[in-house]
């Protein structure tokens, strides 16, 4: 019976992986650096919060990059994986809320008593950013909007507030 060498190909566990190709992970990714002891499968994902969905839902890879809000929700409802806090992306949200200049909102105080539309689920990173800015920097009482939103949530057994909504018909945010 053959057996694999000490560090051979055949002796390192392979992991699937998944992650955008972006500055920490590019080296990985085109091999220019690897880990030790072990070898990364990647699976390119064309729009990466499907990954984190099939993440939270399925555990359908051995290391996947995700949101730290879809992790925290994900936790909270008995998903059993494992965090590494290394984070590959970093943004403000300062820009996520969007209005129509004919719509008559002027300052953010203005959404309450209005529906807002809210790109895919309510606990997506975006959107959970944008609330506490609305919240902690203009004074918005997050309970007075109607919260409707374009898609589902990553974790499957998150139920969202009574004042959040799916948007109805094909309409979408655009």
């Amino acid at each position: 019976m053959a057996v694999p060498l000490p560090n051979s190909p055949l002796s390192v566990p392979r992991l699937r992986t998944v992650t955008r190709t972006q500055g920490a992970t590019e080296a990985l990714k085109n091999g220019e650096v690897s880990p030790h002891g072990l070898a990364l499968d990647f699976e390119e994902v064309p729009v990466l919060v499907h990954a984190f969905r099939r993440m939270v839902r399925e555990l359908a890879y051995d290391v996947s990059e995700m949101a730290v809000t879809t992790y925290l929700v994900a936790k909270a409802h008995g998903v059993r994986f494992t965090a590494l806090p290394a984070f590959l992306v970093r943004g403000f949200h300062h820009g996520a809320v969007l209005v129509d200049p004919e719509s008559g909102i002027r300052e953010p105080k203005d959404l309450e008593g209005k529906a807002v539309g809210v790109n895919r689920g309510y606990t997506v990173t975006t959107g959970v950013w944008a609330r506490a800015v609305l919240a902690e920097e203009y004074g918005v009482d997050l309970d007075k909007i109607t919260w409707v939103l374009s898609g589902d949530e990553h974790v499957a057994a998150f139920r969202p507030p009574h004042h959040v909504e799916p948007m109805r018909g094909t309409r979408g945010l655009g």
